[in-house]
């Protein structure tokens, strides 16, 4: 597991070897396995024996960390800050031997192992892009606790540490170097033990600055006003940019805070009291469960058929160089597939490659991708209007306009293109798949995948299945879309599949507030208190309000009887009918729009005399409870109608297919917020109030305790 040896100029190089792992990690059990390393490292010290130390790796990755079974279950604050203040010392003990210590990275180093890095007094890394490096922990609703705030706050000062911890969160190689975080990149992993020693040679007697400046803050008296402006800053950034519904990033900034005016120790015992406050925190137990077990439930194929080989794409063809198409197709090239993109004209098809390579162009400037894989994926990329270049693709998928007739019709010419080898995807928002399936040659490997917009940072695709898409078809679509590094969700070819359906109760519980007296204005400031990425408004507006109706006509037509129109369909009717507003598409809507760009601009000028302002004086968490509620309604009822069939793809299907808020959880998870009767209880309050829309479904005490 760990591997020790000494050359003869006394530098020793502690290799980490964990058996059976792919990588190695640390949490606040395995650690203890290397103090015996430490005390023996610091008796070679004081013998005069040793001269430097190197941690490196024989495995893929150098080293991640955390125990998050341990953290999810403990709700103890006095276990988590002595937990904390246990790794905090370790780490104490790694960086006070007396001889300068580096970490020497082949791999990724994230999280618990990055904190660990962190104490050392150097650190390399190997010039690869697919290495990941820093403390990504608020993407779990956590913040470091070994100590990585203070280490950075010292390194980098207030505003950039915060930034590192909050904004990107992990790094490749260069942009690690470009932040301060590591020292020194190589081109090899081979040259990385040659690197350490060159610098250790240079640097015989090594302390960290807080050690030199024992007992003294970070930031000096004179300097210390200046210092306070800046946390004034962050926190109306804060604020005015999520609400301050993400308790992490108030943690991490009272943290950075509150340690600007103390001495190293003594702030360091600062991060573990706010970090044992946060993790006990039900935002922080949402964010966890959701987007660490949940997440790799599905990662891990809790949905995908049994019974079929690992399917892995190499060639795809895309039909339509759109925003949609353009999307899936970067998407495919910067992971390495090969992309024919087909439209009806040369002129078009080079349009959405210029596209492209704008986008690829933008990712390697940004350090993103490396100047290598850029031209791979250009290399790997045609644009063509000529139909036969789709041979011998593994996947052909459809990303044409949403129009049913246009869709069969490109169904029928790819026909000769899919044989028992391959599947036809078709990027469809709302039309059944089993109707578009029906005119294939072969149905059973039709399928759909609905991408989101835009495709390249959303990552999620529903996976639509047909009445006639076989298993291995879902198989392999579930592969295909874990391959291009996003999340499969299974649906039911229903109504609005999943994420619309859900979307649209937003909507519309938006528009029934307006028509209910409350402005618009505070409408929207409501949605994004409440967390929702889009504002209910604005969101109809992009979609339009003819799509929002067609989708409660869709209602209608699947429930028959027993539907029960959405009260705002009235308002909506208005508004297409009366008033000629049905939103961005024609430039107008709830809002105003550019006439040149179609952007959005100020909310309609005469909409208060369409929809008067009568709700003036109200409680705000009610209007911001039932725009949540509607829609954790919703998702039971799809995965009481099996539209949905898990928990975990219902709470991230939420989060990213239309913007639930990720500190709830997802819409299943927010249910915990209340706990099951509560929440019932809440929901009768709504029934009463406004109609059956608010009825919970029988299946919530079959899913929840």
């Amino acid at each position: 597991m760990i591997q020790y040896k000494k050359d003869i100029e006394n530098i020793a190089v502690i290799n980490l070897d964990m058996d059976g792992r792919d990588g190695n990690i640390i949490n606040h059990k395995i650690y203890k396995a290397l103090e015996p390393v430490l005390d023996h490292l610091l008796s070679e010290k004081e013998k005069g024996k040793l001269n430097g130390v190197i941690f490196t790796s024989s495995q893929k990755t150098f080293l991640t960390g955390g125990d998050l079974e341990y953290l999810y279950e403990t709700r103890s604050p006095e276990a988590l800050y002595e937990y904390s203040q246990d790794i905090q010392n370790f780490f104490r003990k790694l960086e006070a031997p007396g001889v300068p210590v580096v970490a020497a990275m082949n791999g990724s180093c994230l999280g618990l192992g990055f904190e660990m890095a962190l104490a050392c007094h150097y650190r390399i890394a190997v010039d690869d892009n697919n290495i990941q490096l820093g403390n990504p922990e608020i993407e779990l609703g956590l913040m470091p606790g070994g100590g990585a705030s203070i280490r950075l706050l010292w390194m980098l000062g207030i505003e950039n540490a915060y930034n590192v911890l909050t904004k990107q969160k992990k790094f490749n190689p260069s942009e690690a170097l470009a932040r301060g975080i590591i020292d020194q990149i190589v081109p090899r992993p081979e040259d990385l033990i040659t690197a350490a020693k060159h610098w250790i040679k240079l640097n015989k007697e090594e302390s960290r600055i807080w050690d030199i400046k024992t007992g003294e803050p970070p930031v000096s008296k004179d300097k210390l006003r200046g210092t306070l402006k800046t946390v004034q800053y962050l926190t109306a950034s804060l604020v005015s940019s999520i609400y301050a519904n993400f308790p992490a990033h108030l943690s991490i900034l009272n943290t950075l805070a509150e340690a600007i005016k103390l001495d190293f120790d003594t702030a360091c015992k600062i991060e573990s009291q706010h970090f044992s406050e946060l993790v006990i925190k039900q935002e922080t137990k949402n964010m966890m469960k959701t987007f660490w077990f949940d997440l790799n439930n599905i990662k891990n194929g809790e949905m995908r058929p049994e019974g079929y080989g690992k399917f892995r794409a190499r060639k795809i063809g895309i039909i339509g160089a759109g925003n949609m198409g353009t999307g899936i197709a970067l998407s495919c090239v910067i992971n390495g597939l090969e992309v024919v993109m087909k439209d009806t004209s040369e002129a078009i098809a080079l349009k959405g490659r210029d596209i492209v390579y704008k986008k690829l162009k933008e990712m390697r400037d940004s350090n993103k991708i490396s100047a290598a894989l850029c031209e791979k994926a250009k290399a790997n990329f045609t644009a063509t209007k000529e139909i036969e270049q789709f041979d011998n693709c593994d996947l052909i998928i459809e990303a044409v306009y949403e129009n049913k007739n246009l869709k069969i019709k490109v169904a029928k010419e790819i026909d000769q293109y899919v044989d028992e080898y391959s599947f036809f995807g078709t990027n469809t928002v709302s039309i059944p798949i089993s109707d578009l399936g029906a005119v294939f040659k072969l149905p059973k490997n039709y399928i759909g995948l609905h991408f989101f917009s835009p495709v390249e940072k959303i990552h999620m695709c529903e996976i639509v299945q047909g009445k006639q898409t076989s298993g291995e078809t879902i198989a392999r679509a579930f592969d295909f879309v874990k391959q291009i590094k996003k999340i499969p969700v299974l649906v039911k070819d229903n109504w609005g599949f999943f994420a619309a359906r859900v979307q649209n109760t937003y909507i519309l519980e938006g528009i029934q507030m307006l028509q209910e007296g409350f402005s618009a204005a505070s409408i929207e400031n409501l949605g994004r208190q409440a967390g929702m990425t889009r504002a209910p408004l604005a969101l109809a507006d992009s979609l339009s309000l003819n799509l929002v109706l067609r989708y409660e006509e869709q209602a209608a037509k699947h429930y028959g009887p027993k539907y029960i129109a959405h009260p705002a369909v009235s308002a909506i009717n208005k508004m297409i009918e009366d008033i000629d507003r049905p939103g961005r598409p024609t430039k107008r809507g709830f809002y105003n729009y550019d006439e040149q760009t179609a952007e959005r601009n100020l909310l309609w000028n005469d909409l208060e005399s369409a929809f008067p302002t009568t709700q003036v004086v109200f409680d705000f968490n009610e209007p911001k409870e039932r725009l949540l509620i509607v829609q954790v309604l919703e998702v039971l009822w799809c995965l009481h109608e099996g539209v949905v069939q898990s928990v975990a793809e219902a709470n991230l299907g939420s989060i990213y297919g239309w913007g639930f808020p990720a500190f709830k959880g997802g819409a299943v998870q927010y249910i915990s917020d209340y706990g099951k009767e509560a929440f019932i209880k809440r929901c009768k309050h709504y029934e009463m109030q406004h109609g059956p829309r608010f009825q919970v479904p029988k299946i919530i005490h079959k899913l929840l305790p």
